[in-house]
């Protein structure tokens, strides 16, 4: 699927002035000391033991970051959000069903999605689209967007889709991504990086929102 690079609307925000923001409290390599720790330590008293300095070096920086791309977001996809309360996934993992009982995640992540949708993702995930994402951990940084596993009914919905690439439809999830390096994900100008990324997936996530009947906006 090939993807064009999306031209910005006008919100009255300074691409320039957003592009030199620099975030406040950044993630850190105490942010990826503290995974490392928890992947030695994956037991409930350790990440109680440890609750303060995930709030720090993860949750506070993490939360920051969700703000800044919000406001970033809405110079070039208005219709994506982030909530720096409902778009960081949470530490803990689902073991149901899983022969791997660790209690938590060793990494933390973030998902910006279309305001109209739910925010869910996956399988079980009804009403929800298209958006992007943010993951950090030692040695296994990500960004990407698109979407995931999408439930069967927007799975059939996509594939009834008519587009030139119709042959990638037959594939169980529709993103795109790249790694990046520990040093990218840490420090003040994540947010421009991000930016970047993001921009050139748009018309990825707009065309996938569109069939599910999101719809992208001009303006906020």
């Amino acid at each position: 699927m090939r993807v064009r690079r999306q031209q910005p609307v006008n919100t009255g925000i300074d691409p320039v002035a957003a592009a030199d923001k620099l975030l406040a409290m950044p993630f850190t390599t105490a942010t990826l000391h503290f995974f490392r720790g928890l992947a030695r330590n994956n037991r409930k008293p350790w990440f109680e033991a440890h609750r303060a300095e995930y709030d720090g070096v993860v949750v506070a920086p993490m939360r920051e970051l969700i703000e800044e791309m919000d406001v970033r977001l809405a110079s070039f996809a208005p219709e994506i959000t982030g909530d720096p309360k409902r778009s960081m996934f949470r530490i803990y993992r689902d073991i149901r069903f899983s022969k791997d009982k660790s209690p938590y995640k060793t990494h933390a992540a973030c998902w910006f999605y279309h305001k109209d949708g739910s925010r869910a993702v996956g399988r079980e995930a009804a009403g929800g689209g298209a958006g992007f994402y943010f993951q950090i951990a030692p040695g296994s940084c990500f960004t990407g967007g698109g979407m995931w596993m999408p439930p069967k009914e927007a799975l059939h919905n996509l594939r009834d889709a008519d587009h030139p690439a119709a042959r990638w439809l037959r594939l169980q999830s529709f993103t795109l991504g790249r790694e990046l390096r520990d040093a990218q994900a840490l420090g003040a100008r994540l947010p421009a990086l991000l930016a970047a990324d993001f921009r050139l997936i748009v018309p990825l996530v707009r065309w996938i929102n569109d069939v599910l009947g999101l719809q992208a906006a001009e303006r906020r």
